[in-house]
């Protein structure tokens, strides 16, 4: 089977998420624009994909020379017309709330060339709530790519009933080539499959913080323990989605699905975090503090010595 035949991407948004496929697709030899109207937002992501030659250089055994050649294959774009100009795929990676990805889609529909492809990186949005906004139904689908895409290397790819079998083929082929795992998702559903569980595992990992059932670190502690062998659990995966994507999730969802609890977790989010600037481990502050996260340190699952008891019967006692 030939190549997906995507040599130049485009990705809307420069965020958490956006600025990691931009440049994993650039290591991987495509050549990328990242669209952000914001100056700051591209400043950061020109900040994060510098973060992200030390640890590609630390973790993957990238040289100096696959670095430097990762660098010049990324250009950093205010104007959307020229981003997306010669843009065999356009991957939307804008913030997770409706109103903002149909304008993206409506903003972009006539600039872009006839053979284009748009992909939608959402985390729990259905492709056929924008595919009349994009002009080219045929031509666009879900691209779901985990956070850490280094590391977590899935891409679920979902269609609406318009998407054609060529542009599901030339996706699948687009996510090898970069070093993914397609899974294709068999039917329209929010969240994929990760989502699916993921979501639901994060909402009830802060619901318990929230109510106050239980601290950050023994929500991960359990969930680490339980699971032996995974580095992370729920708080810390919020920290790694990022505040904002967790916070645009919760509250969107909340309001949708009346659902008292995801509101109040989002209030949550945006008093203790996003109201003081703290963005999760990409901005080095979440529920953790990073570099060095307490739930990455050896003893983090460790039996504890008896010093440790006064301080659990103080928060366990119900007066």
């Amino acid at each position: 089977m030939s190549g997906s035949n995507i040599n130049h991407v485009t990705v809307l948004g420069g965020g958490v998420l956006g600025g990691q496929i931009a440049w994993h697709s650039a290591f991987k030899g495509k050549t990328v624009s990242v669209f952000d109207p914001s100056p700051e937002a591209l400043r950061k992501c020109r900040d994060a994909h510098r973060s992200y030659a030390e640890i590609y250089t630390r973790d993957l055994g990238a040289s100096a020379a696959d670095i430097a050649a990762t660098h010049d294959r990324v250009t950093y774009r205010g104007d959307l017309a020229s981003a997306v100009a010669q843009a065999d795929l356009v991957i939307e990676a804008v913030p997770e709330v409706p109103g903002i990805k149909k304008k993206a889609y409506t903003d972009m529909a006539p600039l872009l060339p006839a053979h284009t492809i748009i992909a939608t990186n959402s985390s729990t949005l259905l492709p056929s709530d924008f595919a009349e906004d994009t002009r080219r139904p045929d031509r666009y689908c879900a691209l779901h790519f985990a956070n850490l895409i280094w590391t977590y290397n899935v891409a679920e790819f979902m269609a609406h009933p318009g998407t054609s079998a060529e542009t599901l083929k030339k996706i699948a082929l687009f996510a090898i080539e970069i070093g993914q795992v397609p899974v294709a998702t068999q039917k329209e559903v929010n969240g994929y499959v990760l989502n699916g569980w993921f979501v639901p595992l994060l909402t009830s990992g802060l619901s318990l913080v929230v109510n106050g059932v239980a601290t950050p670190e023994d929500v991960d502690r359990t969930f680490m323990i339980y699971n032996r062998g995974c580095g992370v659990g729920p708080c810390g995966f919020i920290d790694m989605v990022g505040i904002k994507t967790a916070y645009d999730v919760s509250a969107y969802w909340g309001e949708v699905a009346g659902d008292q609890q995801m509101k109040d977790n989002a209030a949550y989010l945006k008093e203790r975090f996003l109201d003081k600037g703290l963005q999760g481990m990409m901005g080095g502050q979440g529920f953790y503090s990073y570099p060095n996260p307490a739930y990455a340190d050896p003893g983090f699952l460790a039996v504890p010595d008896a010093t440790v008891v006064p301080d659990l019967v103080r928060r366990a006692l119900l007066t």
